[in-house]
């Protein structure tokens, strides 16, 4: 089909949910994508995070396409060697003990919310059941993750909301202690960087605070690494910058190198929390998914984690240099660029340029394949302050 042919067939056939930009990607190897007229794009954006190693990765492929030969989808009645591997593989990689599976970082911060309530209600009874939350936080599109997410702009059109959260700023420890001195509070949830908030990294001493609180109140300390974690900051998982471990992990989108699967990963505080009959996926930790991202998890290496320490810090250094910026936020290869200009306009004038980048509220926002090459890496961002200079 043309190009146009794609467009008119989407608009007639697929929900108007998304406001596409006019361009089909058609292929690609690495950070470089092709689209359906063969213009090529350096990749900025890794699908919102997820092709941690870019597109059409071989190993990643490889697995992937070794499984789907030899088994697809068996539901979680039966045992399948790739979902065991992989949790495996996450417990010992992270230091926690066991994994549930599901197919989204919505799921994944559904099962760690159901299963805060669970730790607090078997030990303390139903009327301890409330989540705090922090404002400009994203936890998911789903009914529940909508009402932990920390921005009126989505408490619209869906009304009503779940009960059973409220918000607080972020970094304002009085506000802290005051929330969570309430005798209904089971758990704290927050992410490390908020992402869709705007790309924002939380202060240390604000979350080594909640983390004793959450200590000292026995209340489940949850960290939303769906975004963060799997190497996008330069460590494992974004918590390991704070000193801190949390009782339940979620993560998703990189686990899955271009396939869908979430993650909830419990300490051994909340490990035997869920239990027979209380959670469940069909698809979760389906093998075909799971073994793809065993192979994301595997490289994901010290050696790696220099390098993207390496291109954030050359990132960090080229665009706060540049006229027009005014502040660069973010860790590792998770970066917000607020400039004088739009950043919209931004987007459109590096894509007519030939890099994919993305937003997050005022600012750009960049997450490349963590194995960018530092010649495609550097092509790019000087595409990037060439437009945001001028």
């Amino acid at each position: 089909m043309t190009t146009e042919q794609l467009f008119n067939k989407d608009s007639e056939y697929i929900a108007h949910s998304y406001n596409r930009f006019k361009i089909a990607l058609d292929h690609g190897r690495g950070s470089e994508i092709y689209d359906n007229d063969g213009k090529r794009y350096i990749d900025l954006g890794s699908g919102i995070g997820v092709n941690a190693f870019g597109v059409c990765d071989e190993i990643f492929s490889d697995a992937v396409c070794a499984q789907a030969k030899k088994l697809t989808h068996v539901s979680n009645l039966y045992y399948t060697e790739p979902q065991i591997r992989l949790a495996e593989a996450l417990c010992k990689k992270t230091g926690f003990k066991r994994v549930f599976f599901a197919n989204s970082g919505a799921e994944a911060n559904e099962g760690a919310i159901k299963t805060a309530r669970k730790y607090s209600i078997d030990k303390y009874g139903e009327s301890r059941n409330v989540i705090v939350s922090l404002s400009h936080s994203f936890h998911g599109r789903t009914v529940t993750t909508l009402s932990a997410t920390g921005q009126d702009e989505y408490h619209k059109d869906f009304m009503p909301f779940n009960d059973g959260f409220v918000f607080i700023e972020p970094n304002d420890i009085t506000e802290l202690e005051k929330a969570v001195s309430a005798d209904n509070v089971c758990g704290i949830m927050m992410e490390m960087v908020q992402g869709e908030g705007g790309v924002n990294v939380l202060d240390g001493a604000y979350v080594k605070k909640a983390y004793e609180l959450a200590k000292e109140k026995d209340i489940v300390f949850i960290v939303d690494e769906v975004q963060t974690g799997n190497g996008r900051t330069g460590k494992y998982f974004a918590f390991e910058h704070f000193g801190i471990c949390p009782d339940i992990v979620t993560t998703a989108k990189g686990l899955g190198g271009g396939l869908p699967i979430g993650a909830v990963l419990f300490s051994e505080k909340t490990m035997d929390t869920l239990t027979f009959g209380k959670h469940g996926s069909t698809f979760g930790g389906n093998p075909v998914a799971a073994a793809g991202a065993l192979t994301v998890v595997e490289r994901i290496d010290d050696k790696l984690l220099g390098e993207i320490k390496e291109k954030s810090d050359y990132i960090f250094s080229e665009l706060s240099k540049t006229p027009n910026v005014i502040s660069v936020s973010g860790m590792g290869l998770m970066i917000g660029i607020e400039t004088n200009k739009k950043a919209s306009d931004i987007v459109k004038a590096a894509m007519d340029k030939g890099v994919l980048v993305l937003t997050a509220k005022t600012k750009v926002r960049l997450l490349p394949p963590l194995n960018i090459p530092f010649e495609l890496l550097k092509e790019a961002i000087e595409i990037l302050k060439e437009i945001i200079a001028e």
